[in-house]
């Protein structure tokens, strides 16, 4: 048993192991997973809850479910923001520890947790005057970029397949999820002090769908005993199988022939990475005209940049073009916008262009203000290539709403409003259950997160003829003894 003290607060960390959710728990964002063993605190990822913004703040701020100094360290699945954004905040809030994450995840927290930062800096200074004229007290961000640059100093950083001790009795080893540029499925190899067993820790992360038109395929785990499983997409299917490119060919080609204007909000990390390298393709193979495409996100320049540092993480034939000194992620007509006046220029383009710009749920970014201006005309596409979850723009948009909130007024949806699946990142409902189908071991405990509520029943149903262990479904809050 092992005393911790925090702000004058004494905290008893007994020996049980046991896991207890405190995000990504009835649904897909906020991802946070406190596994207590052999004394020790260990964060499975410390994500931001992504939604409205009164709620999101309230969640993401205080960390109702431990304190962050009594953390001994954090193990990052990947670099997504519902995934690992809320780290600055945890080590501004005392945490001290090490946060384990691989090479490429590291290097695009470096860029991702700074515009993280600019993006609520910005939101809070906006409605800090909206506040003003109403009397209502000013209020804060979550961190600043200082803040966020910072919590880069705690980053101990390792390759898939390299084992190394993060805790007494515990081994961690990252196997690739397929998912994003640096994504790994969680592995800790567990000697209990308590009940003296050896026991098997698999954290899923994100599970990418395989045959990714980047990334290799999610790596087989063995002999797990204990599995946290995303379930993103439990009881849906993606509406074409991965790697097919024919549909969005179609949809820009139709677009075009109306003279409008394709908008596409796109996660700046892997997603746009992913849209550009299916343009280049059509474009080589003359199965799209030459229009302009505009990547229209500072945080999506750099984070391509970043993909051609880091062989490792890709498919067989993109690793080859690489080292063929070609460029998978770019062509002759693409241009990469960082400056705020010639991504205000785009609003005056005639004719049809594609502009690709975060962010992919429409909550925040440059895709705001290319809404605000575009989806009312009729001519234009606004084309989702990734998961919108409740709550968001970009979810009322792709559930037909005829009216939207856009950056505190109201619009019109008169523009095309389409969805291309095929390009998620996350396995659908019958590649999660392969995922799990190929997996070995005994997996006594099975616990769905990361997903909606209905989805995680969905995939659970599904689950349990294959299965002879408990499937249980996470519950906020909810501590269970391993």
């Amino acid at each position: 048993m092992k005393f911790l003290a925090s702000n004058g607060i004494h905290h008893i960390v007994e020996n049980t192991m046991k896991i207890t959710f405190c995000g990504a728990a009835g649904t897909t964002t906020g991802s946070q997973h406190l596994l207590e063993v052999n004394g020790n605190r260990i964060l499975l990822d410390c994500g931001l809850y992504q939604g409205k913004r009164e709620l999101s703040h309230e969640v993401n701020c205080c960390f109702p479910y431990f304190e962050p100094a009594t953390m001994d360290c954090v193990v990052l699945s990947h670099a997504h923001i519902d995934h690992s954004g809320n780290l600055p905040n945890l080590c501004r809030k005392g945490f001290t520890g090490n946060i384990y994450s691989t090479f490429a995840t590291r290097d695009l927290c470096q860029i991702m947790l700074a515009d993280s930062a600019r993006i609520q800096e910005g939101d809070v200074n906006w409605l800090n005057k909206h506040n003003k004229r109403k009397g209502l007290p000013p209020i804060e961000p979550l961190y600043t970029e200082q803040d966020a640059e910072k919590s880069l100093r705690q980053f101990v950083t390792m390759n898939y397949q390299r084992p190394m001790i993060i805790a007494p009795g515990v081994k961690l080893t990252f196997l690739d999820a397929g998912h994003i540029l640096g994504s790994a499925q969680v592995l800790l190899e567990i000697d209990d002090q308590d009940d003296g067993q050896k026991k098997r820790l698999l954290f899923s992360g994100d599970v990418g769908r395989g045959k990714n038109d980047l990334l290799n395929d999610p790596a087989v785990a063995e002999e797990i005993d204990i599995l946290i499983m995303e379930s993103t997409y439990g009881g849906r299917e993606h509406e074409v199988p991965a790697g097919v490119d024919h549909r969005i060919a179609d949809l820009i080609n139709a677009a075009i022939q109306r003279q409008g204007k394709i908008f596409i909000p796109a996660f700046a990390v892997e997603r746009t990475q992913q849209i550009l390298y299916v343009l280049h393709k059509l474009f080589q193979e003359d199965r799209i005209p030459d229009v302009p495409v505009f990547v229209d996100s500072p945080l999506a320049v750099n984070a391509t940049e970043i993909f051609r540092l880091h062989p490792e993480g890709f498919n067989h034939e993109v690793y080859q073009d690489l080292f063929k000194k070609e460029n998978p992620f770019g062509f002759e007509n693409l241009t990469l916008i960082r400056a705020i006046m010639a991504s205000k220029e785009l609003n005056d383009i005639e004719g049809s262009a594609i502009i690709i710009a975060a962010s992919g749920m429409c909550e925040a970014g440059r895709i705001l203000h290319h809404l605000k201006n575009g989806i009312g005309d009729s001519k234009n596409t606004v084309l989702f290539v990734g998961y919108c979850a409740e709550n968001t723009l970009g979810r009322k948009i792709r559930d037909g709403i005829k009216e939207v909130p856009i950056l505190g007024d109201f619009y019109q949806v008169r523009a095309h409003i389409e969805t291309v699946d095929s390009f998620s990142g996350h396995a659908d409902h019958s590649e999660l259950l392969e995922y799990f189908q190929r997996m070995t071991g005994t997996r006594k405990h099975v616990f769905l997160v990361h997903g909606e509520e209905q989805a995680c029943e969905n995939l659970k149903l599904a689950l349990q003829p294959l299965h002879d262990g408990e499937i249980a479904v996470a519950r906020l809050g909810a501590t269970h003894q391993l």
